[in-house]
């Protein structure tokens, strides 16, 4: 048989294959898995938005054909209302506003539709592997731009070297961060990302699928809240964190009418996008913001306190985020050496508990693991008394000499 596509051959090893095999053989031993890996939402999606979908499907057939590549008038029109209420940005929905199925697809398709072979993407690292993924799969090729912890995890652009800076077309970043949960506190940085993308002639894309997953009054920002984004980027958003929607598969890219064109044409080639009922009930969960928000975001808050204060217990410092559902935990001290995969696998074939590598999300990821927020309530303090014992292994007794008889 012939060789497969270079660019698939190009791609590292899918970061959850190697955790689902692992689980595989944890289920093989009858452990009880406690799945912390991906952040895939336990709770359940909103009633109002099963409703609208019941509804829709039982009583409008024609939202059973063909939908439309960049959305329906309504749902463009809904997200542009809800962009201008949350963020105060004024959007066109004919021309600056595209319907994804999810923002996974939208980052890639986004990459195959302005990229050519062989031009470079800025992308950050560690990062949510399909920034870089989806490069790979449109021939281009990345740079990356170390995240630093004591910099906030943002990107030091005036450390790429020229030359790279020149030959860019694109660059991804995210904010809160997956995986970091880092954010951005002051919107200034955003200016500095169009000074940037302006000097350069570059296309910045904003994932920003964890906008409204904040806690203790904080409130993230949007890229295109700030003089002159929309002439250099776009934003990416979903429906899966905010509503537990992450199995229906929708979301949006807005801004840059050249560059959402350029998405919805490549989609109108390659799908048909999101069902017209997926698309209605995502209208039902904006028409919902922010009360269903709030409450999810509540309930992250509640398991992130819970596990950082007991992993604190056990003196293993995780910092607390603001934002996102992960936890971005440095390896505890005694097993920095044994590095993140293979603590991953060692707590998992000994614990149960799933974590996901750092390493997987970019070589600058290497010393830590994600936590993922996404299980039973009650499940935490499963999880806190297997860590106990996995960190802090009871010492075997030394066996005392046995006693003489008199």
């Amino acid at each position: 048989m012939r060789e497969f596509s270079e660019r698939i051959t190009k791609l590292p090893p899918y970061l959850f294959t190697r955790i689902n095999q692992l689980k595989r053989e944890a289920f093989a031993q009858k452990l009880d898995v406690i799945d912390l890996g991906m952040g895939n939402p336990d709770q359940p999606t909103p009633k109002v938005v099963v409703d609208r979908l019941v509804d829709t499907i039982e009583h409008h057939n024609s939202t059973h054909r063909y939908p439309q590549a960049k959305g329906t008038p309504k749902f463009r029109k809904t997200v542009a209302s809800w962009m201008q209420r949350r963020f105060g940005v004024e959007l066109d929905p004919e021309k600056e506003v595209v319907a994804l199925i999810g923002s996974k697809e939208g980052i890639a398709h986004l990459a195959m539709a302005v990229l050519n072979p062989g031009e470079t993407v800025l992308v950050g690292d560690p990062a949510y592997p399909a920034h870089f993924n989806g490069v790979i799969l449109a021939g281009g090729e990345t740079y990356s731009i170390p995240m630093k912890p004591e910099n906030g995890y943002l990107p030091e652009l005036d450390k790429i070297p020229e030359k790279i800076a020149r030959q860019s077309k694109l660059i991804f970043l995210n904010y809160p961060n997956n995986p970091t949960a880092s954010v951005i506190e002051d919107k200034a940085v955003f200016k500095d990302w169009v000074a940037f993308a302006k000097k350069y002639d570059l296309i910045v894309c904003h994932d920003n699928a964890y906008s409204e997953v904040t806690f203790d009054g904080y409130v993230a920002p949007s890229f295109l809240e700030v003089d002159g984004a929309k002439d250099v980027g776009v934003e990416v958003h979903s429906f899966s964190k905010t509503y537990n929607m992450a199995g229906w598969r929708l979301g949006w890219m807005c801004g840059n009418a050249k560059i959402v064109a350029a998405v919805e044409k490549f989609k109108s080639f390659l799908d048909y996008g999101a069902a017209t009922f997926i698309q209605l009930s995502g209208v039902a969960a904006l028409d919902s913001w922010p009360d269903t928000a709030r409450a999810t975001s509540l309930v992250y808050q509640k398991r992130r306190d819970q596990m950082v204060q007991g992993l604190q217990k056990l003196g293993w410092d995780v910092p607390k985020p603001k934002a996102t559902m992960y936890l971005w935990a440095p390896l505890p001290a005694n097993f920095r050496e044994m590095g993140s995969l293979k603590f991953a696998e060692k707590l998992l074939l000994d614990t149960g508990v799933v974590v996901a590598p750092g390493v997987g999300f970019g070589p600058a990821g290497e010393g830590y693991v994600r936590l993922a927020l996404v299980t039973h309530d009650n499940r935490f303090h499963d999880a806190l008394l297997r860590f106990k014992k996995f960190l802090s292994p009871e010492k075997p007794k030394t066996k005392q000499p046995a006693q003489k008889s008199s």
